[in-house]
């Protein structure tokens, strides 16, 4: 592979010509000169310390559509709901979603009204350059976005794992319950599937584009045409105050009620990463508002649905002890077993196989976003190769192959144990909530925020103040093993994976970042180049 560089002056088309690099002396690279919000949103990022590079080519629909695909609430909601059954059956799962969701909710509107004054694929990391005082910037934004990366990858590794687990988990349906997935077929299906929407990433934004907006119709299909068919074959069903009253502790932590707060993961887990559409803001026509109302609308729409899907599946659920023993790891796929047979199960969970798809091929293409934002201001080490943007795609390929490996050798702690990996995967929702709560904070002690086009007017400061708080309380929760009295099997080893973490970055930092590091869209050369073909 070969690249090599070449500077003009004057409007540069990044199509056209070999390989090249666009300087700071150039004007903004737009999809149409007649589009005056495409230009307006360049200028705007320009005057943030960055040249464009992408094609904007997100509409309202598909950065709405793309929100949803992050939370995917029909597969994710599968793939996690055992910690609310675990925590103390149905009544631990449906008020750990209506409390730890409305947590959830407050904290994406605060994080879209920052994406909304602050337009960029840095995201949240980028935000603090404006929210924090000047000399704190560097340090800030260095650790505050190693400890967001981490979060990203490995929510991004939990997802694939997940399709994986799905995937395998139909198989073993099929199969009468005679297969029995392992974790070296867990991990060697993740490896594959990772692969595919890795390969998927490579294409232009208009392909990615397309493919997102289709989402929420297949989502939403999926999700009613489930809650039919398990409300009509389901013979007998709990009542509506069984779902909000019966609770059954078995995590052996007094007083048991405190056990309900594991369940609350299952909603961080779906909805924290909703700044993932504030990472393709440089990729979306008029992001000051079409990125925040994405996030905002995705949100509350999931909470609502995820609240609905809940209360059908607490419904019809049968003895909750049959389904967290279920032979293929998956209670939801066990519920549908049960309830409606054999093939209808197959199908419904091959249905949340293809919804964790859909969520794993954005989530990819929103943390490359993030491996080029923080490349681009010399945030990462060979900075140089990460923040390359092929000239076929116009998408930074290096990116999201150096993503999709991160995946893969995070996933390959499932060889090792299931507690070496929920480890791993626990550490996701503390880690993004940290990095996230990082510019809220900022923004309520310094007054330094500007608002954007789209803001929570008088509701701002208390949307900040719950979302910080609730999620302070559950960064701290979510370290707690779920079960006593602990042992090495169920130990919760996300606080060792954590503080590694938190260690490395101030380490880092101390080591190598303050020598160089000045904050984001501050390394002017670096900053500024925004076009390297990989030819």
């Amino acid at each position: 592979m070969a690249s090599k560089s070449v500077e003009k002056s004057g409007h540069t088309n990044a199509l056209q010509g070999s390989t090249v690099v666009v300087r700071e002396n150039m004007s903004p690279l737009t999809s149409s000169s007649d589009d005056v919000t495409m230009d307006e949103a360049d200028r705007k990022l320009e005057a943030m310390g960055y040249t464009p590079v992408f094609k904007r080519e997100f509409s309202t629909w598909s950065s709405f559509s793309f929100a949803m695909s992050i939370s995917g609430v029909y597969g994710s909601l599968m793939s996690t709901w055992i910690y609310g059954l675990q925590a103390g059956g149905a009544a631990a799962i449906m008020w750990s979603w209506v409390i730890g969701g409305a947590g959830a909710w407050a904290l994406a509107l605060s994080l879209a009204e920052l994406s909304s004054a602050y337009p960029s694929s840095g995201a949240m990391y980028f935000t603090l350059k404006f929210l924090a005082p000047e000399e704190q910037v560097p340090i800030l934004c260095w650790i505050s976005g190693y400890i967001n990366l981490v979060g990203t990858v490995t929510g991004s590794a939990a997802t694939e794992y997940a399709s994986s687990q799905m995937l395998l988990a139909a198989v073993s349906i099929t199969s009468n319950f005679s297969y029995m997935p392992t974790n070296n077929h867990v991990v060697a299906c993740m490896a594959i599937l990772t692969v595919i929407h890795a390969s998927i990433n490579t294409l232009s934004t208009l392909w990615l584009t397309r493919l997102t907006s289709g989402y929420v119709v297949f989502h939403i299909s999926v999700l009613v045409g489930a809650c039919v068919c398990l409300l009509v074959q389901t013979k007998e069903k709990h009542s509506i105050a069984y779902a909000f009253t019966d609770f059954q502790p078995s995590s052996g932590w007094n007083p048991p009620g405190f056990a309900f707060l594991f369940g609350c993961l299952t909603p961080a887990w779906i909805m924290t990463s909703a700044d993932s559409t504030a990472r393709i803001a440089e990729e979306a026509k008029d992001p000051a508002r079409i990125v925040p109302k994405a996030i905002a609308n995705a949100t509350t729409f999931t909470y609502i649905i995820g609240f609905l899907f809940n209360l059908v599946l607490v419904i019809c659920m049968g003895d909750p002890l049959e389904l967290v023993q279920s032979p293929s790891g998956q209670p939801v796929a066990q519920l549908f077993f049960n309830a409606m047979g054999r093939t209808p199960a197959i199908l419904f969970t091959l249905c949340g196989f293809a919804v964790m798809n859909l969520v794993a091929i954005p989530g990819i293409q929103a943390g490359s976003r993030t491996i080029f934002a923080f490349a681009r201001d010399d945030l990462l080490p060979f900075s140089h190769h990460w923040c390359r943007v092929s000239k076929r795609s116009q998408t930074p390929i290096t990116a999201v192959c150096l993503y999709a490996a991160l995946e893969i050798i995070v996933n390959l702690l499932g060889l090792m144990s299931d507690t070496a990996i929920s480890a791993v995967f626990n550490v996701c929702t503390v880690s993004l909530n940290i990095s996230y709560l990082v510019p809220i904070v900022c923004k309520m002690l310094y007054g330094r925020f500007e608002k954007g086009p789209w803001n929570l007017g008088r509701w701002s400061f208390v949307m900040n103040v719950v979302a910080v708080g609730w999620n302070t309380l559950m960064a701290v929760i979510f370290f707690f093993p779920t079960r006593l009295p602990v042992a090495a099997e169920n130990m919760n080893y996300a606080i060792v994976v954590f503080v590694f973490v938190l260690m490395f970055s101030v380490g880092f930092w101390y080591t190598h970042g303050r020598h160089f590091y000045t904050g984001p869209g501050t390394r002017r050369p670096l900053a500024a180049t925004v076009v390297e073909t990989l030819g």
